[in-house]
């Protein structure tokens, strides 16, 4: 079961290269409202050996366009393609209810209404047309998605570290 813990980092955003020659990266927002990324202070690396202070300039299709404490070229900037972007989970906001942090999804283990276990979110997903639980089968190397709406997941337990899940007949 995935637990919050304190000092636990939560994945952001990412790098996703240079835009343009001036230093000014395109930013991949991981947010519910994308230009929230700037507001939770210093981004850091998983590692937190590298830290970010991040002012956005425009918005870009898909994107944010945005510049980064010390990086100033573009060969920098390319440089940092890829990098993800993390926050202590404490500087997040609190969630309503029925809202979840990726993160607190992944490891719970997911039941059918009958109780039976039909296996562990490994990942979650979104493609641009809202969220999939990818479900990694009990007892198989085989996964599955779930879409993540209350119809096909009916009741999510943090607490419990349960997911009680109503799939569709093709699952």
């Amino acid at each position: 079961m995935s637990t919050a813990t304190e000092g636990e980092m939560i994945c952001v955003g990412a790098i996703g290269g240079a835009f343009g020659v001036q230093g000014e990266v395109r930013l991949k927002s991981f947010c519910a409202e994308p230009s929230d990324i700037a507001d939770y202070g210093p981004l850091s690396t998983e590692d937190g050996k590298r830290q970010f202070t991040v002012t956005l300039t425009r918005p870009l299709k898909g994107a944010l366009g945005a510049r980064v404490s010390g990086i100033a070229t573009k060969e920098q900037a390319d440089a940092l393609k890829g990098t993800r972007l993390y926050v202590p989970r404490e500087r997040l906001p609190a969630l309503p209810d029925d809202e979840f942090y990726h993160n607190d999804l992944i490891g719970l283990t997911v039941t059918d209404a009958g109780g039976a276990e039909l296996g562990k979110v490994q990942a979650v997903h979104d493609h641009g047309a809202g969220d999939l639980l990818e479900i990694r089968r009990t007892g198989s190397s085989d996964s599955f998605y779930l879409p993540f709406t209350r119809a096909a997941v009916p009741t999510v337990d943090l607490a419990a570290g349960r997911i009680v899940a109503d799939p569709p007949d093709e699952s």
